[in-house]
C-alpha cells in the first residue's frame, strides 16, 4: 500500500487531532475512500475528485428543467444510467454543463473529495447552501478530510471507528453491498498499516451494524412491537440501529446501537413466548422457495416425493420439524420440482435461517 502525499497526511492528521479521532483511523478511511489520491489538476488549479449521479440530478433539477437534463444525458430516472466520464477533467466539463441548467441540482448531485460526500447532504453538514459547501471542499485537502468526518458524524459512525468495528462502519458509510468491495478487511489492513494497534472488537460475536439474518430480523421484529419503527429485513443498517439505540436509551442501557445482552435481555421482553422465534421466516416466505413453487407448475406432486425432499432438507440443516416444514412447502400443491430447483429452493431456506455477525 503506497503512501499518502505529505500533505494529505498533515491534513489528515490535523483534522484528526481536532476531532479527536485516532489518526490511524482517519488516514484508513480517507485511503480506502480515495486510494490516496485528493485532487486532480484542471488548468493549473488542483480540484477535489468529484463523481456525478445522474440519478440524483433527475430527482433533483426543477421539473421544468428535468426535459432538458435529459435530453443532454445529463439526468436518468435509472440508477447508473449517466455514465461518468473516465477523466477528472471530462467530469467538471459535465458538472459545468449541468451547472448551467440548475446550479444548485448540479452541486447536490455531485460527490466531493476523498469522502466522496454528496452535496445533497449541505444543509445537514452545516453549511449555508450546496454552494457554500462546494466552494468550502474546493479550498483545501484539510477541507475535504473535513468535510468526510462531518459526514461520519452526522451518521453516528464514530462509534464504529472508535471500537475498529470496520464492518459495522463499511456498512453505514459504504451501504449494505460493502462486502462486494471487502470494504471492512481494506480498513483494516490500512488501519495496520498505518500505524493502528489492532485489537479484537469490543462488538464482536454481538448483533450490530453490518449483521445480518435471522437474528436480525428477531431484534427488529421485536423493536417493531416495542414501537419503534423499523423495516423487518434482517439487514442491521443504519434505521435499525438507530431504532435500537432509541430503544437502550430509553431501557437505562448504554446506547450503542450493539445488540450485547442486557439489550437481548430487554428485547426479550416483547417475545410472545419462551419458544417462539421472530427472526424465523416460514419456507414459503423465503424467495428461492416460493420461485421454486411458481416454477414447478399446478401438477400434482407424487405422494413418495415428499419424503425424499424432507431427508434432503434435513441433511441440509440437521433440524427434522423444520425439514418438513420445507418439505410440505416446496411439495403441497406444486408440480415435480427438479433437483436443482429443490436444491436451490432448500440452500435458500437454510441461508435464512443463519445469522452472520460480521
Amino acid at each position: 500500500m503506497p503512501e499518502f502525499q505529505p500533505d494529505i497526511f498533515r491534513a489528515i492528521k490535523t483534522v484528526a487531532d481536532g476531532h479527536k479521532i485516532p489518526v490511524a483511523a482517519l488516514a484508513a478511511v480517507t485511503w480506502v475512500e480515495s486510494g490516496g489520491v485528493a485532487y486532480t489538476r484542471i488548468n493549473g488549479v488542483d480540484l477535489p475528485l468529484i463523481r456525478i449521479e445522474g440519478h440524483y440530478f433527475d430527482k433533483l433539477v426543477p421539473a421544468d428543467k428535468q426535459r432538458l437534463a435529459r435530453q443532454a444525458g445529463l439526468s436518468s430516472p435509472k440508477v447508473g444510467g449517466v455514465k461518468n466520464p473516465s477523466s477528472q477533467e471530462a467530469r467538471y466539463a459535465m458538472l459545468q454543463r449541468m451547472m448551467d441548467i440548475d446550479r444548485d441540482a448540479a452541486i447536490m448531485s455531485c460527490s466531493w473529495g476523498v469522502g466522496q460526500v454528496m452535496g445533497v447532504h449541505w444543509e445537514s453538514l452545516g453549511y449555508a447552501s450546496a454552494d457554500a459547501l462546494r466552494l468550502f471542499v474546493l479550498a483545501s485537502v484539510s477541507n475535504q478530510v473535513e468535510l468526510m468526518v462531518r459526514f461520519i458524524e452526522r451518521t453516528g459512525l464514530l462509534d464504529e471507528i472508535e471500537r475498529q468495528d470496520w464492518a459495522g462502519f463499511a456498512r453505514g458509510y459504504n451501504g449494505p453491498a460493502f462486502k462486494t468491495n471487502k470494504y471492512d478487511t481494506k480498513l483494516a489492513a490500512a488501519f495496520a498499516k498505518y500505524g493502528g494497534s489492532a485489537s479484537i472488537s469490543p462488538a464482536a460475536g454481538m448483533l450490530r451494524l453490518g449483521s445480518r439474518g435471522a437474528g436480525v430480523r428477531e431484534i427488529q421484529t421485536l423493536l417493531v412491537r416495542a414501537g419503534y419503527h423499523v423495516k423487518v429485513d434482517g439487514d442491521f443498517g443504519p434505521a435499525t440501529r438507530d431504532g435500537l439505540k432509541a430503544f437502550q436509551q430509553l431501557s437505562g442501557i448504554a446506547a450503542d446501537g450493539v445488540a450485547g445482552p442486557q439489550t437481548m435481555r430487554a428485547l426479550k421482553a416483547y417475545q410472545i413466548s419462551p419458544v417462539e422465534k421472530p427472526g424465523a421466516l416460514s419456507a414459503m416466505r423465503v424467495p428461492q422457495v416460493n420461485n421454486a413453487v411458481k416454477a414447478a407448475g399446478p401438477i400434482a406432486i407424487l405422494a413418495s416425493m415428499r419424503d425424499q425432499v424432507a431427508d434432503a432438507a434435513q441433511h441440509l440443516t440437521g433440524i427434522g420439524t423444520s425439514a418438513d416444514a420445507i418439505a410440505n412447502g416446496l411439495l403441497a400443491g406444486s408440480g415435480l420440482i427438479g433437483a436443482g430447483l429443490t436444491a436451490w429452493a432448500l440452500y435458500g431456506w437454510w441461508q435464512s435461517s443463519r445469522t452472520i455477525e460480521q
